[in-house]
């Protein structure tokens, strides 16, 4: 009797405990499309901020702070609410207790994905919470906005924006701008020089190029010239002008300033550094700047502004960018599963921009299923053969200049082919029967 007894109560106390815990994660299920309605609508908030100050010249350098912040904010957010919202329309997906959850999405469409109900549901809420108090720490920053006239600009396709500003770099191309643009107060009548240090191909020769197209740049200076190179052992001012490349010349200007950029392909010594800048002291006019960049920390030195150094993009910023010059002004929420592929494709990458500029152009021109599984299995393949051969993935070895081993593929042939060896410069470029390799 009192084993019966034993087995009753151990059975109504099984059964208790599973009700609480069934009902404790219904109701975490439940609870889940509503913090990700509430991390689109707060997005959405963001979103129209941060495209509202981009249509405005500001020149406050704490409202450039917090608009950076937004900006981050943003990409943040974007990123997490994407890799739950498309993780459901992944080929092989396998979610160890994860259950199914339905987003109500502000449009008519519902995706679905899974989504495990403990910590997942803790980062959302973080999230939210998070870009929430951002948003109203922004409310002066609203109003000081309205003081700044808008930017007339064609309303049409935000997405082709991308091709005419320097995507992620917005802080760093202020900072430019705003070294180019100042009047020396007191001055000496020398030059100012603003150093760019980075790694191999995260953007600097692009940033360079976005500031000298700036139209406040080229109303700033007479004459723009760019050069390209390391041997500046016999190199004054005139030939360096004459080697050049002139990216802008204005006959008329009275002002005669100057901006002369210089890119080094390898380390110069400070003595051939210092007879160069002497002799553009005294050939250039006042108010006339350089820009030199270069891999090295050594020109850091050379500088009379602190150096600018450029780091990788984050992978939650270069996401956002990807994907929209992927897409186009196409709606990745219309194609779930292509979305789906396009992350993976990103996740592969590296957060290289290179990458991103060889495969922005078929991924948007081959918008299907069946291609971008090609492509993404063709960037798997690459990777593992890196990976096997040296140790390192493709990206790595191209930011120490080392050949990597690409494959091409076609619309008409079924899927990646050939492998070889290809210099990383010549990335992107279309081979015979218009194959393009990627």
């Amino acid at each position: 009797m009192e084993q019966l007894l034993s087995a009753i109560a151990s059975d109504l106390v099984s059964r208790a405990l599973n009700l609480v815990i069934q009902k404790n994660i219904g109701s975490k299920v439940e609870d889940a499309p509503h913090k990700l309605q509430r991390l689109q609508h707060v997005l959405l908030r963001i979103d129209a901020t941060v495209e509202e100050a981009e249509g405005r010249p500001i020149t406050n350098q704490a409202m450039l702070w917090q608009l950076d912040m937004l900006r981050q904010g943003m990409y943040q957010g974007h990123y997490m609410l994407d890799t739950f919202r498309y993780r459901g329309h992944r080929d092989h997906d396998e979610v160890s207790g994860g259950r199914a959850v339905v987003l109500p999405s502000i449009t008519s469409s519902k995706l679905l994905f899974p989504l495990p109900v403990s910590s997942n549901m803790k980062m959302i809420e973080k999230m939210v919470d998070s870009l929430e108090t951002l948003m109203r720490n922004m409310q002066e920053f609203v109003v000081f906005l309205e003081g700044y006239p808008r930017i007339c600009r064609q309303p049409y396709n935000t997405y082709l924006i991308l091709d005419k500003v320097m995507f992620g770099r917005q802080m760093e191309m202020e900072t430019v701008l705003n070294f180019l643009l100042r009047l020396e107060a007191f001055g000496d009548g020398n030059p100012g020089v603003l150093p760019i240090v980075c790694t191999t191909r995260v953007g600097k020769s692009t940033l360079v190029e976005h500031v000298c197209l700036d139209e406040r740049v080229r109303g700033h200076f007479s004459s723009i010239v760019a050069f390209t190179g390391g041997d500046l052992d016999a190199v004054n001012m005139a030939a360096l002008r004459d080697r050049g490349v002139i990216k802008h010349q204005d006959v008329t200007a009275s002002h005669g300033r100057s901006l002369v950029v210089i890119e080094l392909d390898r380390d110069v010594e400070e003595e051939i550094w210092k007879r160069l800048y002497f002799s553009a002291a005294s050939a250039m006019k006042d108010g006339s700047k350089i820009i030199v960049t270069s891999r090295s920390e050594k020109i850091a030195s050379f500088g009379t502004a602190q150096a600018l150094r450029l780091k990788p993009l984050a992978e939650e910023t270069y996401w956002y960018f990807f994907k929209t010059l992927a897409f186009g002004s196409a709606n990745p929420d219309d194609q779930p599963k292509l979305a789906s592929l396009c992350m993976e494709i990103a996740s592969m990458l590296k957060c290289s921009f290179s990458w991103a500029n060889i495969l922005e152009g078929v991924m948007r021109a081959n918008q299907n299923v069946q291609f971008w599984r090609r492509l993404l299995q063709c960037l798997r393949e690459i990777k593992s053969k890196h990976l096997l051969l040296f140790g390192e993935h493709p990206t790595d070895l191209a930011q120490k200049d080392h050949p990597v081993h690409l494959c091409w593929l076609s619309r008409a042939q079924p899927g990646p082919a050939l492998y070889f060896e290809r210099p990383w410069g010549e990335l992107g470029t279309r081979g015979p029967l218009g194959y393009v390799y990627v």
